[in-house]
């Protein structure tokens, strides 16, 4: 069986619900969350964790986040960005050392280096696979939170990679948040499927680079279980997103 074969059966078995975002809707102040488009998991190359080569669903992942945060900005709307950013040393098992600070794997992608002159976009760095715990200051406050607040935000909608960990972790954390009433007005959060990604491991190469068969990490299989977590915890899942011209 192929790891596309099982993608197939998880869907026949544990189908997902779809529907279009409009953040112009009535009522709606939508926010923009990109979690952790940076070079360490997205630029060909760039680390133990990003693609040995260019992967289509990576890339188009940070074409339609690209296009997103463009019309964001353009409408005045609040964009977040994670910049996963690691103590040197302090790695998180499983996962080798990766998007260390000052190695350049921690910045954004070039494709979005945009965002760091954008006046509509906050940038939060975090040490951390939760980018809500990650946002926690010293003093107990709460980035995400203070953002939500201060841009009266509704929805979130959600990209980013990795679908099945940083994202679903952010994802998750976000919606018992909401619910525990620590981001009053916050209603809904969808997640983007083409805006989302995971890496790719085969069982095959954990195993010859001395990982393990434990460390297999199938691309779709793994996308499709994190869409379907989030979305079995309360989250949105969108396929389309519906832009002003």
């Amino acid at each position: 069986m192929t790891t596309r074969d099982l993608t197939n059966d998880l869907a026949a078995a544990m189908p997902l619900s779809f529907a279009d975002f409009d953040p112009r809707a009535e009522g709606r102040k939508a926010g923009l969350v990109i979690v952790d488009e940076v070079n360490g998991f997205a630029t060909v190359g760039a680390g133990a964790l990003a693609p040995p080569a260019p992967n289509e669903q990576v890339s188009t992942m940070v074409s339609e986040t690209v296009s997103l945060a463009r019309h964001f900005t353009a409408q005045g709307w609040p964009i977040l960005a994670f910049l996963d950013t690691h103590i040197p040393g302090k790695p998180e098992p499983p996962y080798p050392p990766h998007c260390e600070a000052g190695t350049g794997e921690e910045e954004l992608v070039p494709e979005l280096k945009w965002l760091e002159q954008d006046a509509n976009t906050t940038l939060v760095r975090k040490d951390c696979i939760n980018g809500f715990i990650g946002a926690t200051r010293a003093d107990g406050t709460n980035a995400v939170a203070d953002w939500v607040k201060a841009n009266g935000i509704t929805d979130l909608l959600v990209v980013g990679i990795c679908t099945d960990i940083c994202v679903m972790d952010f994802v998750l954390t976000s919606l018992s948040a909401r619910n525990h009433d620590m981001m009053p007005g916050l209603k809904d959060i969808h997640v983007y499927d083409r805006g989302c990604s995971t890496y790719d491991l085969p069982r095959s190469v954990a195993e010859e680079i001395g990982y393990g068969a434990t460390a297999a990490h199938p691309q779709d299989v793994t996308h499709y279980m994190g869409l379907y977590f989030m979305a079995s915890r309360g989250a949105q899942l969108v396929n389309k997103v519906l832009l002003p011209a």
